[in-house]
């Protein structure tokens, strides 16, 4: 009988061994020494992939923050239309990817203080005289991003069988050279940065409105929150953010 019991008792033991084994994940939860940070990696110049490898105005703010929390950057990729599930699902721990805080999106995270400021503004290729203004662009074929901000105020301008949705602004932005879209609306560091790579676009019209970019985690992560902000604060504070912004755009963008 003891040595039934015995047996009975080594294989609970091996049995709760695999189980727990078997709970393992990639999940940031079990990297406590890894800050994974998420992105579409279709943003250029705020974050792109160039020879394989993610770099970028989001992904330097990304790092930094990481040092200073004293953890390992550990930036990372996702379709921009279910970023912020991922967040929600615990694929990664924050979000740093030139995320505007809006109503819906305050009520599924928490964001950060803002790191950047921007501009909607309207493109369009040099050539194109007929759209100067915002009004111009009535039933107009209208580029955006999937799942972006910038697909409602289009839709304010002309129908939704003619807003075309692109995985990238600079994708859309030259295709405007092509004459399929008669406007992008975009970013305006996005855009500003693709007419400084040459692409044959211009600015039309003031800013539809100002953005705030700011780092989201889950709802409720407070001790995170707190220190994504503190690191920032600091950033600011000693330069490093001005340097990694000069870096990438010539001029500070916090917009303070």
């Amino acid at each position: 009988m003891k040595k039934i019991n015995w047996f009975i008792s080594v294989l609970l033991t091996i049995g709760l061994m695999l189980t727990l084994s078997g709970c393992g994940g990639t999940s940031p939860s079990s990297e406590p020494d890894k800050f994974t940070y998420a992105m579409s990696g279709l943003y250029k110049p705020f974050n792109y992939k160039d020879s394989g490898q993610l770099v970028g105005f989001d992904v330097e703010i990304g790092a930094e923050i990481a040092k200073r929390m004293g953890m390992e950057a550990n930036p990372v990729t996702n379709p921009w239309e279910t970023i912020i599930q991922g967040l929600k699902a615990g694929k990664y721990d924050a979000i740093i990817g030139s995320m505007a805080i809006n109503e819906d999106r305050q009520k599924q995270v928490d964001f950060s203080r803002p790191y950047y400021r921007s501009g909607a503004q309207i493109f369009v290729s040099v050539d194109n005289d007929m759209i100067s203004k915002a009004n111009d662009m009535k039933d107009k074929k209208i580029g955006v991003v999937k799942a972006s901000t910038f697909r409602d105020v289009a839709l304010e301008y002309t129908s939704d069988d003619k807003v075309i949705g692109y995985d990238s602004d600079v994708i859309a932005l030259k295709d405007l050279t092509t004459g399929r879209i008669d406007a992008v609306i975009t970013d305006q560091m996005v855009g500003f940065g693709a007419m400084k790579d040459g692409l044959a676009i211009k600015d039309v019209g003031e800013p539809l409105w100002v953005d705030e970019m700011a780092i989201p985690v889950q709802k409720g992560n407070t001790e995170l929150l707190n220190k994504i902000n503190a690191a920032l604060d600091e950033m600011i504070k000693d330069g490093t953010y001005d340097s990694i912004s000069n870096k990438w755009f010539g001029r500070s963008i916090l917009g303070e």
